[in-house]
């Protein structure tokens, strides 16, 4: 996906294993990394040696883009905009197209400075004739301040609590009609009922959750994608509330972590009702062909569901240590 995005630009891309020249591997990928004019870094993970040389690269100042596996970002550079993919086709079809997008914009308008480079910048200029530039610059700067990024996390929360509501809703109606469609079952069983009545009854029951088993796997979808999107944002929140004295946390703090618990809790609610539907789906599809094509959408949406609120729990057991620490 990078290759493809960079060619259209014009832009050489070259991976490490690609260097044909002999010498140190170490000491040449050091050079490209720091000389090179654009850097495309995947954070997938942490790993040591990325990070390593990500360092390097951030204090130059020159134009980095972070990419990254869904689930797998370091918690450490959290706060800076990474793209993100998952290994699917239609996935890094969507994540090359963003990669060209950072490129167009950056080429234009020209590549926005990381914080490393605008501290070791900030630090060289403080004491010379153009520290008043870079004051103006400062003052001059169009990026989303704190209060703007909690505003957009929680707006983003909150379309995510109206999900699981819905996904609420639709289980408890998927469950009746299942309980429903037990006891009819049950019934012709214990009347000697002949076989075609009650694969009329399944085909009934096929057709009673058809639709809810498909708005179930729309939202779980949904859901999961809204994840995604905030996973960053939300860990940079939980990041800066940490390194912020708890006299000096602005007075959305509390709420902000309490909404995060709070949003935590209804989901594992939620997976636990889902987990046996997904239990229960495989079953389905033993019992009739009609009973197919709804257990396959609950059982998408369970294991969705179940990937998404991994990562929530990862966020309400950082906001229980920051709020207790609130607190004492």
């Amino acid at each position: 996906m990078i290759a493809p995005a960079c060619e259209r630009y014009g832009i050489t891309a070259m991976r490490a294993d690609g260097i044909a020249h002999a010498g140190d591997i170490n000491e040449q990928i050091c050079r490209h990394v720091i000389e090179s004019d654009l850097v495309i870094a995947d954070v997938s993970g942490g790993n040591p040696n990325v990070m390593y040389e990500l360092g390097l690269r951030h204090v130059t100042g020159k134009p980095t883009i972070h990419i990254g596996e869904a689930g797998q970002l370091p918690f450490d550079i959290a706060s800076i905009r990474t793209i993100r993919y998952q290994r699917a086709r239609s996935h890094l079809a969507s994540a090359r197209k963003e990669i060209e997008g950072t490129l167009e914009v950056g080429l234009r308008d020209g590549f926005e400075l990381l914080t490393p480079a605008r501290v070791l910048r900030g630090i060289q200029t403080a004491d010379g004739p153009s520290s008043s530039v870079e004051s103006e610059n400062v003052e001059d700067d169009d990026s989303p301040g704190l209060l703007d990024d909690f505003a957009a996390i929680e707006d983003g929360l909150d379309e995510m609590t109206a999900d699981m509501e819905a996904i609420t809703k639709t289980v408890e109606t998927i469950g009746a009609l299942t309980e429903q469609a037990n006891t009819e079952v049950l019934d012709l069983t214990q009347a000697n009922a002949p076989a075609s009545a009650r694969l009329a009854a399944v085909v009934r029951y096929g057709q009673s959750i058809s639709a809810p088993a498909g708005e179930l796997h729309t939202v779980a979808g949904a859901f999961a994608e809204r994840m995604t999107i905030l996973d960053s944002g939300v860990r940079a929140a939980l990041g800066l509330i940490e390194v912020t004295p708890p006299d000096e946390r602005g007075e959305g703090t509390e709420e902000f972590l309490e909404q995060l618990m709070a949003l935590d809790e209804s989901a594992q609610e939620g997976l636990a009702q889902l987990g046996s539907f997904g239990t229960s789906a495989g079953g389905m599809v033993r019992v009739s062909q009609h009973l197919r094509k709804p257990a396959k959408d609950i059982s998408g949406a369970v294991k969705r569901m179940t990937s998404a609120i991994r990562c929530m729990g990862e966020w309400a057991g950082k906001a229980r240590v920051l709020a207790n620490s609130t607190a004492i």
